[in-house]
């Protein structure tokens, strides 16, 4: 048997195994798809109002098309199973484009990672609109330098669903030589995206994702959230987890927290700036693609997690593109990274969904497994760091001729 035939066996394999864990699994790892994407998708396609448009929406309003998309397929045996197949499907095209023929051993390398990744974060990698962003954005990290137009529309697109991608695409502006293709194909799309929104009458909306955010307080898995927990776990008197209902989330409390909320926003997005100005000095210094992008895009995507009042675990599959990538361009170099990353999606699971009760009554177990997690995802980000500093205090090259000499 081939080795593209193998990998093709093992993707029907994993995403058929990771769609039924979904129903065996507890805490609902499906919850999103039945309890607030098909309701909305509902409510468009029976003309009772667009969520983005008629009202003020969590996400960028694209994210509704995927959404519709899955009654496509709702027919065979529900909405659930709809959108499994559906994220399944963009799947296996970005699989396709990843493998290629199976000759190279750091494409096949990257699939394996991708599987595994999926296997390992279990049904809310699946069963999250995430899950349908991923593989857009993973086909845009393999067309930047032969693609850019293409790669930046599909960033374009993936960021109008969810906000994530944004950093991969900046990384790309850092890192990518042909940044008029990227930016032209990005504000084209943005263009269409917001004219199309204001056309329908919901200007007034157009960003309304961001101050929902901005807005909200800390979620239980937020890694700025561990001191409250682990207050809750200790009983400290005002420290406690509770629900949201207007956020749909569950979110820790405790003194002083408010100044905390506050500052997180600015907080983010200051480290974004500060990490997309190492990156561009890197790249300003002579930083090769190829040891860029990967590091700079991971630092950017893992300080959205790391650096943010969110912490839901279907964020961990931001990490896939930037890393298959990298170890598409040198598997050697990137192996360890993608062995520690994979070590945070099984604690990612082991937290949500098996164990999440242990974190809304705080237990000692959960709470040491997604301290541990959070603590992952610290070390990868600063791991990048470094990685993005020794670029730019290593020699810059110096062009004689024909010929790069390094001085």
């Amino acid at each position: 048997m081939s080795r593209r035939a193998v990998l093709w066996i093992a993707f029907a394999v994993v995403h058929l195994g990771v769609a039924w864990l979904g129903f065996l699994l507890p805490n609902q790892p499906m919850g999103d798809v039945y309890n607030v994407y098909e309701p909305w998708s509902r409510q468009v396609l029976s003309g009772g109002g667009m969520v983005g448009i008629t009202e003020e929406w969590v996400y960028p309003q694209l994210a509704i098309i995927p959404m519709i998309l899955a009654h496509a397929f709702s027919w065979i045996a529900g909405y659930i199973v709809g959108w499994a197949i559906l994220v399944t499907l963009v799947d296996a095209v970005a699989f396709a484009v990843l493998v290629g023929s199976a000759r190279s051993v750091g494409r096949t390398t990257a699939a394996w990672f991708w599987l595994s990744f999926i296997a390992l974060l279990g049904p809310v990698g699946l069963y999250r609109l995430d899950g349908f962003t991923v593989p857009l954005v993973l086909v845009a990290c393999l067309w930047l330098v032969g693609r850019p137009w293409a790669a930046s529309v599909l960033l374009a697109v993936a960021t109008w669903m969810k906000v994530w991608p944004a950093a991969v695409l900046l990384a790309a502006v850092v890192a990518v030589r042909r940044r008029g293709a990227l930016l032209g194909g990005a504000v084209v799309i943005s263009a269409l995206t917001f004219a199309a929104i204001v056309l329908a009458g919901g200007g007034q909306y157009a960003f309304g994702f961001l101050t929902e955010q901005s807005d909200r307080g800390l979620q239980v898995e937020a890694v700025v959230s561990a001191p409250y927990l682990w207050g809750a776990l200790q009983g400290l008197e005002g420290f406690w987890v509770y629900w949201d209902s207007g956020i749909v989330t569950f979110q820790v409390t405790g003194t002083d927290i408010d100044p905390v909320i506050a500052a997180m926003t600015p907080i983010l997005i200051v480290a974004m700036a500060a990490v997309g100005l190492l990156g561009a000095w890197a790249a300003a210094r002579g930083a090769r693609f190829v040891s860029l992008f990967p590091p700079l895009s991971l630092a950017l995507v893992t300080g959205l997690i790391v650096i943010n009042k969110v912490g839901s675990p279907q964020y961990l599959c931001w990490l896939i593109p930037p890393i298959a990538l990298g170890l598409v361009l040198d598997r050697r170099r990137w192996a360890l990274p993608a062995t520690v990353a994979l070590a945070a999606a099984l604690l990612t699971q082991l937290v949500y969904p098996l164990l999440y009760n242990g974190i809304l009554y705080p237990a000692l177990l959960p709470v040491v497994i997604l301290t541990l997690r959070n603590a992952i995802l610290v070390a990868i980000f600063v791991w990048m760091l470094v990685r993005l500093v020794r670029l730019v205090r290593a020699p810059a090259p110096r062009v004689v001729g024909a010929h790069v000499l390094v001085r």
